[in-house]
């Protein structure tokens, strides 16, 4: 593993200088740049590894909170409220195409056996797909890219924006080229594989095929497609079934250890033969680390889970809030430490809770450590959190005290793409697409719910109160499921808003609940702490929904440099 890691990062280097020697007039880009380089394997495989680094990182878990799940204590606003000038995103993204159409233009002129080259083009082009799908969820419609251009005079470069729709549609081809031309490999969870191809297409098609379908024409540019998005969803289910019928993955099962403690794909310090794992981003101690388990067991206030967030957990009766028989009190109640426990509300709750958040909340003046020392000793520093619910799920115990508690000193694995997700998008698209049968729930969000010890899921759910979004009893339930399968993920919650055309969720005017935490009525010393009703405000601060949110901006410097009719600024920016 540890060579492997020295490898990429090594191969990262040689593309960031690589690229920017094919960009000067430096005798260096004839070596790099010709037939002799993308004829040799090892310099072609090492100029690919680069693009690992284009997936996430630990960075991309918890610290992603413009949703409703958490809440910042310094609290977040829409990605952008005005027009930047310029922005590293918009410009990045480009730059990694760019990076990646050197590999495949150089690949045409290239000598290496057919086979061989249609594996990079298939690599280069997966990668490029994902790109492209990054872009057009935050743009819209951006200017399609398939080769470099060299000539900076040429029309291509001031070019218009091209149809989201057409954008995506070559980024289906790119999947679809990569699922055919990339061998099969599940030895190696953090290379490149058929399984990663598929599984990264089941979740593109699930976007895909229902943003199509939720779109509106004022607020995306584009009216609903159902066409268009059956087609994509049912893309998707056949990623998803490829994958779930191979044999190749299984669910976890959560069995405490000798200590109770129970550990998951999110926690892990090994994930390289775990059965749940596609792909996934491996921590070396001492060579590549990070700060994710630091920030959810330190003196830093977290960015807490939301009221909203725990009550859309079902109780273990597999029902909601509104209709459960079970107890729903979540006043907390002091215990015999003198901390304030919700281990009452915690047990009649889906597992996943117990797993997400401690039983002990804690905020300002009311701190808590966590009570699972290192080998070498209790964590140093009490915990707060901005809603009182601190977040449990990614610490680990069995790393040492320095490992565990200091910025990029963590070495436990990052799951990218896993089965869960798989089963979740399967059970949505086939949902989506009204051919679901009880079959297909149990094998797949079924397994999940039996996992989190709640009843299967059947297809008339009774009713929910709390169904806010126009959606089928059924399709509820799922979307519930994966919110709570899910929650701190990867910025899953917000992009599912906004496939789904409820960006307006976040609106904390509108919607209280995604600023509140946990209920303190019974916490006697309330001294500096913000409350409503029974709950701990998480931010006074609020955020506003406009249409315009579901699109970002285009940077004013692009729209400056290229005045063609077609590049024109996104709907209300």
């Amino acid at each position: 593993m540890k060579t492997k890691i020295f490898c990429v990062l090594a191969a990262a280097s040689l593309l960031l200088a690589g690229c920017d020697d094919l960009l000067d007039k430096d005798p260096r880009d004839t070596f790099l740049n010709n037939k002799a380089f993308w004829s040799n394997e090892n310099q072609v495989e090492g100029y690919s590894n680069a693009f690992y680094g284009f997936y996430g990182s630990a960075s991309s878990f918890y610290f992603n909170s413009l949703n409703d799940d958490q809440v910042n204590p310094s609290f977040d606003n829409w990605t952008y409220t005005t027009v930047p000038n310029k922005s590293g995103v918009w410009s990045g993204m480009f730059t990694n195409i760019r990076q990646i159409n050197y590999m495949l233009d150089g690949l045409k002129i290239s000598t290496l056996p057919n086979a061989t080259k249609a594996r990079y083009e298939a690599i280069g082009r997966l990668n490029r797909a994902w790109e492209y799908y990054q872009l057009v969820q935050m743009y819209g419609d951006v200017q399609w890219e398939d080769h470099v251009i060299d000539n900076l005079e040429s029309e291509e470069v001031y070019g218009p924006r091209t149809d989201r729709d057409l954008v995506m549609d070559k980024v289906l081809e790119d999947l679809n080229f990569a699922i055919a031309n990339i061998p099969s490999n599940t030895s190696d969870k953090t290379e490149w594989s058929k399984e990663f191809a598929e599984a990264m297409k089941s979740d593109v098609c699930l976007y895909e095929g229902t943003f199509c379908k939720y779109r509106t024409l004022a607020e995306n540019g584009k009216a609903p497609d159902l066409t268009r998005a059956n087609r994509y969803l049912q893309a998707c289910v056949d990623a998803s079934e490829s994958l779930r019928t191979s044999g190749k993955f299984t669910l976890n099962v959560w069995t405490p250890d000798a200590k109770g403690k129970i550990y998951t794909i999110y926690n892990s310090l090994d994930l390289s033969s775990n059965d749940e794992v596609i792909f996934y981003n491996n921590y070396e101690k001492d060579v590549k680390m990070h700060g994710l388990c630091d920030f959810t067991s330190s003196s830093t206030t977290q960015r807490g889970i939301t009221k909203d967030a725990v009550d859309a957990f079902l109780f273990k009766d597999g029902r909601p809030l509104a209709t459960t028989t079970l107890n729903t009190n979540d006043k907390a109640q002091l215990d015999a430490q003198g901390h304030y426990s919700i281990a009452h509300l915690l047990q009649n709750k889906d597992k996943r809770l117990s797993l997400l958040i401690d039983p002990i909340i804690c905020f300002k003046n009311h701190g808590w450590i966590r009570n699972e020392p290192s080998p070498d000793g209790p964590l140093p520093a009490e915990m707060t959190s901005s809603t009182g619910y601190t977040i449990y799920k990614y610490d680990n115990p069995q790393l040492e005290l320095y490992y565990r508690t200091n910025t990029n000193t963590n070495y436990t694995d990052i799951p990218l793409f896993w089965y869960a997700v798989v089963l979740l998008n399967e059970a949505e698209a086939k949902a989506e697409l009204g051919t679901i049968t009880q079959t297909d729930l149990d094998n797949t969000v079924n397994l999940l719910q039996t996992r989190a010890e709640l009843p299967a899921l059947t297809l008339t759910p009774a009713a929910d109160p709390a169904n806010n979004m126009g959606v089928s009893n059924l399709i509820w339930e799922i979307r519930r499921t994966r919110r709570c399968e899910l929650m701190c993920d990867l910025d899953y919650r917000y992009w599912d808003l906004l496939r789904w055309h409820q960006l307006d969720k976040l609106d904390s005017n509108v919607h209280p609940n995604i600023n509140r935490g946990a209920n303190v009525s019974g916490v006697a010393d309330q001294t500096g702490l913000t409350v409503d009703g029974n709950y701990l405000v998480g931010t006074t601060a609020t955020r506003t929904f406009l249409p315009k949110y579901y699109s970002y901006p285009i940077p004013s410097n692009d729209l400056t440099l290229n005045q063609n009719p077609g590049m024109k600024q996104n709907i209300g920016w």
